[in-house]
């Protein structure tokens, strides 16, 4: 028996672990397009970007360990797939396959509409955080970072590390961290603000063009200058011009296959897209059997988890998963935490507050239940409260009342 695997990241190894694990003797072929052994995404806007962590620190696996895993690792791209004939194409030919995981993951986006925006520079990959490290490496420079997501909060954080001026330019008036979206966004503009980042978050923007170099400064660097146009007509100037505008799941070579596609893969509770065909990580659409939805998760521990079911899936084993989302970040020092759902229309009650520490909730207004936490520099009181959400998924899924149960009140205070 073959399993292939598309897609050579955490998720992708991942899944080859969990097979080896779950007993499966057969051939394990994993696909992955960049000459680097598998590494770690998540440290790349954190560590790499800092320049606290070198390259070797991201790699999940060397050639080695991965060889004794008894895995075909091909340094390829699959680029399209025939569910009848159990075949996908890739840049070396055509792969039959007894089992497949989709586990392409997703590609940064750009702001279409915007002439120029190519100019800016992009992270994704770890030759993507190199560049860019490189780029933010001498003090003094003027870094624009197009976007308001958590990705755009990571670079100005590294940007300010580095000593660069930095302007993180949103459309929508609010930041967006993660799973928590727009919940936290006076708490995380003040974070920036107080730690020197400049923010126009309402401005949008609507060029970017290359100027020349201003002499005795950018033309000692050899590095050239852009102009960055708000959507209000102000320019800003910069050295380097970062777009971290969201991403996309890489499915574009999927079309025409057959399979159920709509921002993503979509799956069952087992993560099956197609009959011997499943999909995990960023790629993957999951249907939640207790809501009966399907989410998109762009997190590490989402596909570690979903790559564990499938390979029991895979081996005959199949548990319906009902994974939480789970959500971290560092932006400036402080530590970002959430676990479980938190809906934009639901306002977060603060369960405890003191010395710059935070435990805030998500409660369901109709039922009292506890939808999902966040700690904010506050680890060891939100390690204490995720059963709560636990508990309440149970329940919810049980059609029981939380009455006699331990409210989320009860937490312990923070230290």
């Amino acid at each position: 028996m073959r399993v292939v695997i598309a897609g050579a990241s955490i998720a992708g190894l991942s899944a080859a672990e969990a097979l080896r694990r779950e007993g499966f003797r057969g051939d394990i072929v994993l696909l992955g397009d960049e000459s680097h052994a598998p590494y770690s995404r998540p440290p790349l806007s954190k560590q790499v970007l800092d320049g606290s962590w070198s390259p070797d620190q991201v790699t999940l696996r060397t050639p080695v360990e991965i060889r004794a895993l008894g895995l075909d690792h091909r340094h390829c791209r699959a680029t399209g797939l025939d569910l009848a004939a159990r075949e996908i194409a890739t840049t070396e030919g055509r792969l039959g396959y007894d089992a497949l995981v989709l586990a392409t993951g997703a590609e940064p986006t750009r702001p279409g509409a915007v002439p120029g925006v190519d100019r800016a520079l992009v992270l994704r990959t770890l030759d993507d955080a190199l560049a860019l490290r490189e780029a933010m490496s001498r003090p003094g420079r003027d870094v624009v970072v197009l976007g308001a997501g958590v990705l755009a909060s990571e670079i100005a954080t590294a940007a300010r590390r580095a000593g660069c001026h930095v302007t993180l330019v949103g459309r929508s008036g609010a930041l967006t961290v993660g799973t928590i979206g727009p919940l936290l966004t006076d708490r995380v503009a003040t974070l920036h603000e107080t730690n020197g980042v400049h923010l126009e978050l309402a401005a949008g923007v609507r060029a970017v063009e290359d100027v020349a170099p201003v002499p005795g400064r950018s033309a000692a660097t050899g590095t050239p200058r852009h102009r960055v146009t708000l959507g209000d007509g102000r320019d800003i100037l910069a050295d380097v011009v970062v777009a971290a505008t969201g991403s996309r799941p890489r499915t574009d070579w999927l079309h025409g296959s057959g399979l159920p596609i709509e921002d993503g893969v979509l799956c069952d509770a087992h993560g099956r897209a197609a009959p011997d065909v499943h999909a995990i990580g960023d790629v993957a659409r999951w249907m939640d059997p207790a809501t009966g939805v399907s989410t998109r998760v762009d997190h590490q521990t989402s596909a570690i988890d979903q790559a564990h079911h499938v390979a029991q899936s895979i081996q005959g084993a199949p548990s319906p998963a009902s994974p939480v989302p789970f959500f971290w970040s560092g932006i400036h020092g402080t530590r970002l935490q959430a676990y479980g759902t938190l809906p934009a229309d639901i306002p977060l009650t603060i369960l405890e507050e003191s010395g710059g520490r935070a435990l805030l909730a998500s409660l369901d207004p109709r039922s009292g239940r506890t939808l999902g936490i966040i700690g904010w520099r506050a680890a060891r009181a939100f390690r204490d409260a995720r059963p709560l959400v636990d508990r309440d998924r149970q329940l919810a899924g049980a059609g029981a009342g939380t009455a006699d149960s331990p409210g989320v009140r009860d937490v312990l205070p923070l230290p």
